[in-house]
């Protein structure tokens, strides 16, 4: 990432967006490594690495935005069923982003985490990602959240069977359980509710992300795969969203609410 300039405001201006009306979370299913690496007679490792890349331009962008937090689909449960060698492609990118990206992180402000079955993962990833949430835990600017050996229906299961034990051992009563108990238990109980979701491809499905937390995400599906997803996608896809009424089940838009 090259330094944070020119100012916020300048930013949001040029772009045609509002300041008060930016998403807090902004989620993005990161879709079509392998149409890509395939369209253009490449092996599907290929468009990891395209990928990638990508990964770093729309963390900077988002930074730059004033987007608070950022959550990026990078390695589903269902990826564990792929192929061995792009299996290991992928756990192998993760390491060298991590190796690579950790400076550059702690210097934007970028606060690191990671969700999902994280035991799962190989020991030396599994140390990457603890050695860079611990460097960065100070950061406030914004928290880059990666979804990684993650499952949306895992995540509910983990927290229902969480609060089963509680009330097992005695210290819960089952009703006492509420939507901020169970929300307690997820994977970042600190995390905003999804505002803006993003798929790349064009595809249109939730494919067991944030199951949860999108329960009134405002939902972009943007064309280019992922590889070819620039700063102007993104800026797209977050004036449409300013373009919309969220209205929570309510009569009266939240805009009008605040």
């Amino acid at each position: 990432m090259d330094d944070v300039s020119p100012s916020h405001d300048d930013l949001l201006s040029a772009a045609g967006l509002q300041a008060e009306r930016l998403p807090r979370h902004v989620a993005i299913i990161m879709d079509g490594n392998g149409r890509w690496a395939a369209r253009r007679g490449l092996e599907r490792a290929a468009g990891h690495q395209a990928g990638a890349a990508v990964v770093e331009s729309v963390t900077k962008a988002a930074v730059e935005l004033g987007i608070e937090w950022l959550t990026l689909y990078a390695f589903s449960t269902e990826n564990w069923r792929r192929p061995q060698g792009e299996v290991t492609a992928l756990i192998a990118l993760l390491d060298d982003y991590l190796d690579q990206q950790l400076a550059t992180m702690d210097r934007y402000g970028v606060r690191l985490r990671a969700i999902g079955r994280l035991d799962h993962l190989p020991e030396g990833t599994r140390n990457r990602l603890h050695q860079a949430a611990t460097a960065t835990r100070d950061q406030q600017r914004m928290t880059l959240s990666l979804a990684l050996s993650y499952g949306g229906r895992d995540e509910i299961v983990d927290a229902a069977r969480a609060l089963a034990a509680a009330v097992a051992a005695g210290t819960l009563r089952p009703e006492d359980i509420d939507h901020q108990r169970f929300a307690a238990h997820l994977y970042a109980p600190d995390a905003p509710d999804v505002d803006l979701l993003i798929r790349t491809a064009g595809e249109q499905r939730l494919s067991n992300f944030l199951m949860w937390q999108t329960h009134y995400a405002e939902y972009v599906s943007s064309p280019p795969y992922w590889p070819d997803f620039t700063r102007e996608h993104l800026l797209d896809a977050l004036r449409t969203y300013q373009g919309r009424e969220r209205r929570f089940g309510s009569l009266t838009p939240a805009a009008s609410m605040e």
